[in-house]
């Protein structure tokens, strides 16, 4: 029997993938764990290996192909002693199957147009979800977390278009139709049984069309560029974070002399190793390595704003993982730096240097770069006094930081010069209240200006 391999999620979050590029050709045997391919997602490249064993018979989708769904067929692998032509003829047999179902919900239409004679067969109909492709009546499988999300969401589970094995709905699943608002709340019943009817929703604010757009400038005035993966999954995310989150900004100004002084002496007692490019110190800590530090030891010393939010709990985490964000062309990506609080600068400054050199070729690996418990974005090096940084979900907080420079203070009653910091605490208000952020900010701005504390 053929074997069909598909677009594999290489993420909670996939939905779809570029299939960059082929190791594999018509004809070759493989067996499992061999590379047969490498797929490109939002934020990363990624090989694929083979789960099962055989030849390959055809390659479905062309390398290079944009946009490819998850759990689409890409390939299709004949079976041990299996004729490789017989099973490449096989490849557009699913889609030929499954092209009755995609009617089925039009035959079963004329029941809804009679509610009173068949209210049974109308509440059927009303309940069949045709958008995920499954027909009326067909088993839903979900993980009894998603079952358990969506009920408490008010969703119907049957709605959800599934991303797992097998069209299996998964908690990601859930979490993404309901912060993309595109599933409709399971309807409640009225007291006579009968379906209510959906209140009326306010017109939805339209964004311009492409079309609208290019037309307020001179034809030949512009050229298009057209997004790419990582560009979309941006867009979409700062949408959802800026209009799901409740936003609660806090600033405050931190001096670095004294932590600028402690990074010296500790670069300067760097211990020498050998390199093939020849001796190097073992470690150079930088002022954004010491803020990391600093932002988990304070999410350590407020352990209520180390949270994030969910519908139904707040997730308070025993760790504090920090994600840093890195400029990488055509967008950004934010590498974590696990379990933060427990690593000493050494360690962070190292591990911060190689996560963000394989970001830039696009070599991290989810579990590299997805969740995490907060987050800083640094913008001092291009000389930002202070910016508000948009929260990156499921985080509830987010550190902006500026650029250190010298600026007039009053210190008992004369002005002095020192060399300050102006950092903003971005909150999701509905885990990190105010007062706890001011708190949390102010054990920051503790720990920079007495930095000495960061080593014990």
């Amino acid at each position: 029997m053929p074997i069909n391999i598909t677009m594999p999620a290489l993420s909670p979050t996939m939905e779809e993938g570029n299939l960059s590029k082929w190791l594999v050709k018509e004809g070759d045997k493989v067996s499992p764990g061999d590379v047969i391919a490498e797929i490109e997602t939002d934020k990363a490249t990624m090989e694929v290996e083979a789960v099962d064993e055989g030849t390959v018979a055809k390659l479905v989708v062309l390398a290079g192909t944009e946009g490819v769904k998850v759990n689409a067929l890409i390939a299709v692998l004949a079976a041990e002693g299996e004729d490789a032509g017989a099973a490449a003829n096989s490849a557009a047999a699913p889609a030929k199957a499954e092209a009755p179902k995609t009617e089925a919900p039009k035959a079963e239409a004329p029941k809804a147009e009679a509610p009173k004679a068949e209210p049974a067969a109308a509440s059927k109909a009303v309940a069949a979800p045709v958008a995920n492709g499954r027909a009326a009546g067909e088993r839903t499988f979900a993980s009894p977390l998603a079952r358990r999300i969506a009920r408490e969401a008010g969703v119907d589970v049957s709605a959800v278009t599934g991303t797992g094995p097998h069209g299996r709905v998964v908690k990601a699943d859930v979490d993404a139709a309901i912060a993309g608002g595109g599933v409709k709340p399971a309807a409640k019943a009225a007291p006579g049984g009968a379906l209510a009817a959906p209140a009326a929703a306010a017109a939805p604010v339209k964004a311009m069309s492409d079309e609208q757009v290019l037309k307020l400038f001179e034809q030949g005035s512009y050229e298009l560029v057209p997004h790419d993966n990582m560009r979309k999954t941006i867009a979409r995310r700062l949408v959802e974070a800026k209009t799901t989150i409740p936003h609660f900004y806090l600033t405050l100004d931190c001096e670095l002399d004294a932590l600028l002084a402690l990074r010296t002496q500790i670069n300067a007692a760097a211990p020498v190793k050998k390199t093939e490019k020849g001796d190097a110190p073992a470690y150079k800590l930088s002022v954004n390595d010491m803020v990391i530090k600093a932002m988990a030891l304070a999410l350590k010393a407020v352990p209520d704003a180390n949270a994030s939010w969910t519908e139904s709990a707040m997730v308070k985490h025993k760790h504090a993982d920090v994600g840093v964000a890195v400029s990488i062309p055509g967008g950004l990506i934010t590498p974590i730096i696990r379990k933060a609080d427990e690593k000493t600068l050494s360690t962070i400054s190292n591990e911060m240097k190689d996560l963000a050199s394989r970001a830039r070729s696009r070599k991290l690996k989810p579990e590299e770069y997805q969740g995490g418990t907060t987050a800083v974005s640094n913008l001092g090096m291009f000389g930002i006094k202070d910016f508000a940084a948009v929260i990156n979900p499921p985080h509830a907080t987010i550190l902006a930081v500026g650029a250190g420079e010298e600026r007039a203070v009053v210190k008992n009653g004369e002005i002095k010069i020192a060399t300050v910091m102006s950092v903003t605490l971005s909150t999701d208000h509905r885990a990190v209240d105010g007062a706890l952020g001011a708190e949390l900010l102010v054990a920051f701005k503790r720990l920079i200006e007495n930095p000495m504390s960061m080593l014990v």
